[in-house]
């Protein structure tokens, strides 16, 4: 099981803390692997870009209008985190939906 998100995320940590064993991936350091944002797009739509954050705040409109894609790829922070990969099916956030689904 891996989580995408940012190591100094604490919704992320808390992921990592209840889901023993699985490892945090730093989107910001390592980057996400390929077709794996395009598979949480295809499955979550434009809710994989977290729009209440402090660098979507400080986007001009322009940027802001951009492709969520390419805004990820230039801001791994937009990304909605965590974003969790477990037996091939994604979640994203740490909801209780999420953590139900995942057993906890």
């Amino acid at each position: 099981m891996k989580i995408y998100g940012l190591k100094n995320c604490d919704t992320c940590r808390k992921a990592q803390k209840a889901l023993a064993g699985a490892e945090l991936v730093d989107v910001r350091a390592e980057g996400l692997p390929d077709g794996l944002l395009a598979r949480a797009e295809a499955a979550f739509g434009a809710a994989i870009l977290n729009t209440r954050s402090t660098t979507w705040r400080g986007l001009s409109a322009a940027a802001q209008a951009g492709a969520p894609l390419d805004l990820i790829a230039a801001h791994p922070a937009l990304m909605k985190r965590p974003l969790i990969e477990a037996e091939g099916v994604l979640y994203l956030g740490w909801s209780k939906e999420t953590q139900a689904a995942l057993g906890l």
